[in-house]
Order: structure tokens, then sequence, then C-alpha cells
């Protein structure tokens, strides 16, 4: 039996069935009814067994470079990991960072289906030595989903100031259950991404975003999207969304299409910001996140999988990352 999928794209999709906006949408919304419709409730049921069973371990590294105050850890291997899909497998990646400050996180790629993946990835943190006893390193074991909030399997917990960086560390740990992670939600947007090769077409479906910061005093916002095409750190080409009132779960389904040639595509990013309209002051950015060249976790993945599907709308939701820490990103090299 096919899910329910929601009365506002069902007939949308029927009746236009080759209409990109209602494609991506109906698209996105039959995979939220068979995650909502089945997953959660057996998660729900088998949480408890979850708990008990064995969560995986984690196989990194730490090494201190004296001569650049920097702490370099390595993202080995997991192995054994907790199946967190229905299928009996997972969607593993890392995320690492320092407590107490957070300044800093660094995610792995994304590995498919598998609770043995292997990363060999590395992170540098900048910190000079006499400030490194009193942090924490957090390496946090999460199951990628395209269209709900991504669970911790767990995670390895290192106090700095109990690790001998007179030597390299080089050691298995096995996961814990995961603390939840305390940071400022900026809350959540959903596109939909989708590259014809032969017509050199990109094209950018803001379908909705759910959860946004309050910015206004009456604890709403006037949210709406921009979106910039950069290429060698130039912003290409500008978009933006229509402006949405009083609401922290904004709805869109807006589309917009971007000339980018084939030997071109691997060069672009495509930067969203969402932002709160003001109509005296300056628009107050909410949130961030960008997709393409450089990109990271799950938003490379994003990117891989419409490279990999020519032609097809690939929806998914992302979490908006601060204004500046996006910022500082593009400004890599």
């Amino acid at each position: 039996m096919s899910p329910a999928v929601c009365a506002e794209c069902e007939p949308a999709f029927a009746f236009t069935p080759y209409n990109e906006l209602h494609y991506a949408h109906y698209h996105l919304c039959k995979l939220k009814a068979v995650h909502h419709g089945t997953d959660s409730d057996t998660k729900e049921e088998d949480s408890e067994s979850k708990e008990a069973a064995k969560l995986g371990k984690l196989h990194f590294t730490l090494d201190y470079n004296f001569t650049d105050s920097a702490l370099v850890v390595g993202v080995v291997e997991a192995e054994g990991l907790a199946a967190m899909d229905m299928s009996g497998t997972s969607d593993p990646y890392v995320k690492v960072y320092l407590l107490p400050d957070k300044k800093k996180k660094f995610e792995t790629k994304v590995h498919r289906k598998t609770l043995d993946p292997t990363f060999n990835e590395h992170f540098t943190f900048k910190v000079p030595y006499a400030e490194l006893g009193g942090k924490t390193l957090v390496m946090t074991v999460y199951d990628f989903d395209r269209f709900s909030k991504h669970d911790a399997i767990g995670d390895v917990r290192m106090q700095m100031n109990k690790v001998d960086f007179s030597y390299l560390t080089d050691e298995w740990r096995d996961l814990q259950k995961a603390e939840k992670e305390e940071h400022e939600r900026l809350g959540d947007i959903c596109l939909s991404l989708r590259y014809v090769p032969t017509a050199g077409k990109l094209t950018v479906v803001v379908l909705e975003a759910k959860n946004l910061k309050k910015m206004d005093v009456g604890g709403l916002s006037d949210p709406y999207v921009k979106i910039h095409l950069m290429q060698n750190g130039k912003r290409q080409k500008k978009k933006k969304t229509t402006i949405k009132k009083n609401t922290l779960n904004p709805y869109y389904n807006e589309s917009f299409s971007f000339e980018v040639p084939s030997e071109q595509i691997q060069k672009v990013q495509v930067v969203v910001t969402v932002l709160d309209y003001d109509k005296i002051g300056k628009n107050d950015a909410i949130g961030k996140v960008f997709i393409g060249l450089n990109s990271t976790g799950t938003e490379q993945r994003h990117w891989s999988d419409m490279l990999a599907n020519p032609r097809r709308p690939i929806a998914q939701w992302h979490a908006l990352k601060p204004e500046e820490d996006v910022d500082a990103e593009l400004t890599k090299k």
C-alpha cells in the first residue's frame, strides 16, 4: 500500500506530473510519510532494546603540533555501529568539536549503508597549549537521514588534561550514549536540487523552513530566503523568495534556475541565507548554509547525490548555521 501524502501536493502531482515544484514536494512528502508512519513507531518500540545494545566503537588519533599550536584529530574508522535504519544498517558520519566553546565544528563525509565505515579524515583546532587542558574533545557518530533529524548513535569524549601529548595517541574507544548537544537552534530549511548537464541548468527549489529562530519582539519573524550562486569567491547570480509574514515555519515552494555549464558545476557554490525582513532597519540573517565546492558533511552529501542523479530533483533538510561560521568556511581556499 502506498503511503499517504499531503493533500496539497497529491492532486497537484496527479494533474501536473512533470511540474518540478510539485514533483519535488510530492517526493518529499511521500518520504516523510514513509518515515513518520513506520520508522518513528519502530524507533519508539525499539528504544529500550537499542539502549541496552552495543553502540559500536570508534578508532581515532590525537596529536598536538607545538610549532603551530594546533590539536590534530584523526577520525580513522568505526566498527560494529548500532543499526539505526529499518534496513538493518546506518549512514554514519562523525561530528567533531571541543567543549566548552564549540566555536569550530567539523563533520566527516557521510558513508552509505554501513556499520563499519572507514573515514581517514583529519581536523585541526588552533588552541594554545596552555588552554588545551581545560577542554573536552567530543566525537559524535550520527546516522544521516535526508528527511528528519539525524540520530546520534553514540559519542566518545576525551578530557584533554588526561592526554599525554608527548606522543601520538592512536586508540579505539567504545561509543557511549550521546548527550544532547547544547546549542542555539536557528532552524532548518528544505531544499531541492536538480542539475541537467546537457542543458547546463541548475535548479534550486526552496520548499520550506521550520523552527526558525524568533527575531521580532512579537515572537515571530517575517522570513525570506536569498540564494547566491558563487564561483571563485565572487557572487555570480542572486535570487530571493517572497516574504512570509509572521511565521517561524514558512512554506515557499519557489523555484530558481541558474545557467551552469557542465565543466563549471564542480567549481560553484550555492549559498542559501534565511533572513528576517524588517521594514525600517537592516534585514537580519537568521541562519545560512552552503552547498557545492568545499562543502562538508550533509551539505556535501546533498551536492554529491544531485550530481550522481542528473535530471532528478533531490530534496533534503539542512540545519541552518550562524552567518559568520558559514562566511568563514566560504573564505577558505
